[in-house]
C-alpha cells in the first residue's frame, strides 16, 4: 500500500517537509492527548479549591484544519480558506452549575461571541461600538434556536497597504523582530510586526475571499482568492459545500451579499478609527 505524505513545517530546521501521515497523525494525537490531560489536571484543582462547580471553562480550536490534519474529514478547503474546511472548529463549554447536564447544538457560533456571553455573564456593560458576536447566555440556558445575526469572515488582502508612505502606529524599529516563530520567514525564525494607520476606505478595502454564514445559508466570494466566483451553500443539506445553489437562490445570496459588504463597510470604520472617537 502507498504511504500518504504531508508537508509541514519541521520543528528543527523551521524548513517545510515530506512527512509520512501516520507519523504526522500519531503526534497529533499526542498532542490532544496532552491537552486532555492539562485540562483534566486544571479541573482537579478547581475541585480542590471548591471552585470547580461554579467556574466555566471554554475551549474552542484555532481557525480551521491545516492541510497535514486532512485525511478523513468531510469538509471543504482547509485552515486559511473561508470553506468549512478553514472555519469549523471544536467548540465545548463545561459550566456544572449553569449546565448540569450534557448536550450539544447545532447552532453556528463564533469565538466574536466569547466576549459578549462573559459580560452578560458578570453584569458587564459592553462598549458603546459595534460588537460582531453575541451572547450565548440563552444558548447556555437551551433557550436560543437561532442567530439573530449572521457570522462573517474575510481574508483581508494587505497588500496595497504598503503602496505609498503609510503611517506607522508606532516606531517600525521598535516592530522589528516581534513575533518569534518556529517555521523560518524571509530568512529568519521572527516576523516583524507590521501596523499602520488607514486613513481613508477604498474599494481595493473590500477585496480579498470572504463569506457570510446565516442560519442556514452560506455565501463565498472569491473562495479560491482571485477567481472572484460567487457561491451559495445550503449548510443544513450540504456540509461539505459541493453544491451551489447561487442560480436557484438568487434573492438569498443577494441578501447575504448585502449583509457582507456592510460589515465589511463597519470593519473599515473601525480601522479608520472612526468607531473609538
Amino acid at each position: 500500500m502507498e504511504r500518504c505524505f504531508r508537508s509541514l513545517t519541521s520543528m528543527k530546521t523551521g524548513h517545510q517537509v515530506q512527512r509520512p501521515l501516520d507519523s504526522v497523525l500519531q503526534e497529533r494525537f499526542a498532542e490532544i492527548t496532552a491537552m486532555d490531560r492539562a485540562v483534566g489536571k486544571l479541573r482537579e484543582h478547581l475541585t480542590s479549591i471548591g471552585l470547580r462547580q461554579n467556574t466555566l471553562l471554554w475551549y474552542c480550536g484555532d481557525n480551521g484544519i491545516p492541510p497535514s490534519g486532512l485525511f478523513n474529514t468531510p469538509f471543504r478547503g482547509s485552515k486559511g480558506m473561508v470553506y468549512e474546511g478553514g472555519l469549523r472548529v471544536p467548540g465545548i463549554i463545561e459550566w456544572p452549575d449553569g449546565i448540569p447536564d450534557p448536550r450539544s447544538t447545532n447552532l453556528k457560533t463564533v469565538t466574536s461571541d466569547i466576549f459578549p456571553t462573559l459580560c452578560e455573564l458578570v453584569g458587564e456593560p459592553l462598549p458603546n461600538r459595534p460588537m460582531d458576536g453575541i451572547s450565548l447566555l440563552p444558548l447556555i440556558k437551551d433557550n436560543l434556536d437561532e442567530r439573530p445575526n449572521p457570522i462573517f469572515f474575510r481574508n483581508y488582502e494587505t497588500g496595497h497597504e504598503m503602496a505609498g508612505e503609510p503611517e506607522p502606529y508606532i516606531d517600525p524599529e521598535l516592530q522589528v523582530g516581534t513575533t518569534p516563530l518556529v517555521k523560518i520567514m524571509n530568512g529568519k525564525y521572527t516576523r516583524n510586526f507590521l501596523n499602520f494607520h488607514h486613513a481613508s476606505i477604498t474599494e481595493a478595502d473590500f477585496a480579498g475571499p470572504k463569506a457570510v454564514i446565516d442560519n442556514r445559508y452560506k455565501l463565498v466570494i472569491d473562495g479560491q482568492q482571485g477567481n472572484s466566483t460567487k457561491e451559495l451553500f445550503d449548510l443544513i443539506n450540504d456540509p461539505a459545500e459541493k453544491n451551489n445553489i447561487i442560480t436557484t437562490e438568487p434573492e438569498i445570496a443577494e441578501k447575504l451579499e448585502k449583509q457582507l459588504r456592510d460589515w465589511q463597510q463597519s470593519v473599515l470604520e473601525s480601522l479608520t478609527g472612526d468607531d473609538y472617537k
